[in-house]
């Protein structure tokens, strides 16, 4: 069944809208994939924060034109998919390549991180790095480091003397008894 002209306004704006919200795009290849295995890869990326839909390469062309994205031409070949990361690049990232392990049929043609087109191989390396929630933790406890060292610092006299004086009053006790 063919796309009427309305239909196809509907899926440039909406693709041009996902685009505006996205942090990263990552273009892939889908063509073999069942239904099942479709829905098992939009439920993953979903779930890591983004949308992950199959989609027609002149519309998407007219949408990254519209958003003001560089046109990936030689990524707008073949069987296309789209995955738009709206909270966490890396998390989607992660869902997208880890389903290509799986799967023969899912490729990752290339990407955008924040409206800069990057290659597969770059793609496979936002994949790797650590969750948000991690990277937030470990900013924190880098920023944390100094003032609980210092605290401890500053603690620790007053944690010698206190030693001393219960090792002084233990030493009293016996002798009184």
């Amino acid at each position: 069944m063919a796309l009427t002209r309305e239909r196809k306004q509907e899926l440039v704006a909406q693709y041009e809208a996902l685009l505006g919200d996205s942090q990263a795009v990552v273009v892939t290849t889908y063509l073999g994939l069942t239904v099942a295995q479709i829905e098992e890869l939009r439920n993953a990326v979903r779930e890591a924060g983004g949308r992950f839909m199959v989609a027609k390469n002149t519309l998407l062309k007219r949408a990254f034109e519209a958003a003001g994205y560089p046109v990936p031409e030689e990524a707008l070949t073949g069987s296309t998919a789209i995955a738009f990361a709206l909270e966490d690049p890396p998390a989607v990232a992660k869902a997208i390549t880890e389903f290509a392990k799986k799967s023969d049929f899912v490729e990752v043609k290339a990407g955008f991180l924040e409206r800069e087109m990057i290659s597969a191989s770059q793609v496979q390396a936002l994949a790797s790095l650590p969750p948000l929630p991690v990277m937030r933790a470990q900013l924190l406890g880098t920023i944390m480091a100094p003032a609980s060292q210092l605290a401890r610092l500053l603690a620790e006299p007053g944690r010698r003397v206190a030693a001393v004086l219960k090792a002084y009053s233990e030493q009293e006790a016996p002798t009184a008894a």
